[in-house]
C-alpha cells in the first residue's frame, strides 16, 4: 500500500485539510502524519456541514480508524496540543488514536515570549510570524539547546536543559528587550504538568511508520505551511522555520525517500498569502477584495486577512519541480464563478527580461512583474458539479490550461468547502 504526501504548493492555506480528508475517505488510510511546523498551521475541514479547524493535530484526526501521528519534525506546544484535543472532544470527536514522537521538540512558554518581543523589536522589518514560538523552538533545536518530548519524563534532564536554554535568553530579555527574566522553576513545573497525560501517546514514530509500511498499511503524510514558506526553498526570509517541501517529510518522519509513492501538491485556483513578503500577483483593487470576500480568506490560525492575487503558474512550476510532484489538487475553483475574464500569471518580467521560471535571487523576485494570459470565465455556479464533464466548458478550459502551465497533472478539483464538493479530473 502507498505512502502519500500532501503538501501546499503556494504560500499555505490552499486546502490541504480538504485533500487529506478526501484521500482518507475515498481509500482506507491507516496513518495520517504531521512532519513539520507547529500550531501555526491551520487546516479547515467541513464534515456533514460542520466546520472543524486543526492546527497542531493532523486533520486525519477526524477520520475514524486512522491513527494520527505527530512525528519528530514537528515542534509541539503541550498546552496547544491538549487545548485542541479538548476542543474536539467537547464536540464529540473520538481522538483516542493519537501518537506523538519522543523526539519531537517542545515549544515552551519562553519560546513564544521571545517570538513576540523579537517581532516587535524588528518594527517595519517584521517577518510576520504568528508569535507562537515556532521559530525560536526550531532555533533551539539547531543550536542543540532544545527540549524534546522524551525529556518531560526525566525531571533532572528537563531542569538542566531549561537552565541552559534560559541562561542566555534571560540576558537577552533583560538587557536587549528590557523584559523580566523567566524563572526556571516555573517553566519546569509547567512542562512536568503535561507529562502524565502525554506519556501514553509517546512512541518511536519512525519505527512505527516504517513497520506500518512494511506491513502494507497506507500512510498519508500531511504537510503544514507550504512550498513558498520553506526555509530553504521559499521566499526567504519571509518563510517558516522548517522544511514543508516533500524532502522535509522524510526527515520529519524518519522514513526514507524510496518509501514515498505519491506527492500531491494542493494549489488554489488563485493565490493567497498571509504575512509579509513578496507576492507578484497580489491585487490591491476590487478583484482582490472580491477574492478575499468570496473565498473567505481569513487565516485559520491567525485570524489575519489573507492577501489575494491571481493564479501564478511560475510558482506552480517551481513547486512541481522542488517537490517532485506526481499531481496537483486544485481547490476553490468555485470562488471564480462570477468573473468574466480570469488572468493567469504565466511568467515574470524583471528589468525588461522575461522569466518563465522562479528568479534566482530575492532582489529579482521582489522586482518581478506578472505577465498575464487571460481566460474566459464561466459565470455560473459550479458548486453542484460532481464530474469534470458537468463543469461548464470555460471552467474545463481554465483547469486544462492551468494543468498545462503548472508542470504536473491535475488529480482533482474542489468546487466548494464540503468533502463531497470535489471533481476528479478525467485523464
Amino acid at each position: 500500500m502507498p505512502a502519500i504526501v500532501v503538501l501546499g504548493a503556494q504560500w499555505g492555506d490552499e486546502g490541504k485539510g480538504k485533500a487529506t480528508d478526501l484521500l482518507a475517505t475515498t481509500d482506507p488510510i491507516d496513518f495520517v502524519v504531521r512532519t513539520s511546523g507547529g500550531h501555526n498551521a491551520g487546516h479547515t475541514i467541513v464534515v456533514n456541514g460542520e466546520k472543524y479547524a486543526t492546527h497542531l493535530l493532523p486533520s486525519g484526526i477526524l477520520t475514524p480508524g486512522a491513527t494520527s501521528v505527530i512525528a519528530n519534525g514537528v515542534v509541539v506546544s503541550p498546552e496547544a496540543l491538549f487545548r485542541e484535543l479538548d476542543g474536539l472532544v467537547a464536540r464529540g470527536v473520538e481522538v483516542a488514536d493519537l501518537v506523538v514522537s519522543a523526539n519531537a521538540h517542545v515549544i515552551a512558554s519562553y519560546h513564544s515570549t521571545i517570538d513576540k518581543v523579537t517581532e516587535r523589536f524588528l518594527g517595519k522589518n517584521q517577518i510576520g510570524t504568528t508569535g507562537r514560538g515556532i521559530g525560536p523552538a526550531y532555533a533551539d533545536k539547531v543550536n542543540r539547546t532544545g527540549i524534546r518530548i522524551a525529556d518531560l519524563f526525566d525531571e533532572g534532564i528537563l531542569r538542566a536543559k531549561v537552565e541552559a536554554a534560559l541562561d542566555m535568553k534571560n540576558h537577552v530579555l533583560a538587557k536587549v528587550y528590557n523584559r523580566r527574566a523567566i524563572e526556571v522553576d516555573a517553566v519546569v513545573e509547567e512542562l512536568l504538568s503535561y507529562s502524565e497525560r502525554l506519556r501514553p501517546m509517546v512512541r518511536d514514530t519512525s519505527l512505527l511508520l516504517n513497520q506500518a509500511l512494511d506491513a502494507g498499511k497506507t500512510v498519508l503524510f500531511e504537510g503544514a505551511q507550504a512550498t513558498m514558506l520553506d526555509v530553504d526553498h521559499g521566499t526567504y526570509p519571509f518563510v517558516t522555520s522548517s522544511n514543508p517541501v516533500a524532502g522535509g517529510v522524510c526527515v520529519g518522519a524518519g522514513v526514507g525517500p524510496t518509501r514515498i509513492d505519491r506527492v500531491i501538491g494542493v494549489i488554489k485556483a488563485y493565490t493567497t498569502r498571509v504575512g509579509s513578503g513578496p507576492f507578484p500577483t497580489e491585487l490591491f483593487d476590487e478583484d482582490g477584495a472580491a477574492l478575499q470576500r468570496i473565498g473567505g480568506e481569513i487565516g485559520v490560525s491567525t485570524g489575519r486577512t489573507r492577501r489575494c492575487g491571481w493564479y501564478d503558474a511560475v510558482v506552480a512550476r517551481y513547486a512541481a519541480r522542488v517537490n517532485g510532484l506526481t499531481e496537483f489538487f486544485l481547490t476553490k475553483l468555485d470562488v471564480l464563478d462570477t468573473w468574466e475574464r480570469i488572468p493567469v500569471c504565466v511568467g515574470y518580467e524583471i528589468d525588461g527580461v522575461r522569466h518563465d521560471e522562479m528568479p534566482m535571487t530575492q532582489t529579482e523576485f521582489h522586482h518581478a512583474t506578472p505577465v498575464y494570459e487571460f481566460f474566459d470565465g464561466w459565470q455560473s455556479d459550479i458548486s453542484g458539479c460532481r464530474s469534470f464533464a458537468e463543469l461548464p466548458k470555460n471552467a474545463q478550459n481554465y483547469v486544462r490550461a492551468l494543468e498545462e502551465l503548472s508542470g504536473a497533472p491535475f488529480w482533482a478539483v474542489g468546487v466548494g468547502p464540503g468533502r463531497e464538493q470535489t471533481v476528479v479530473v478525467a485523464s
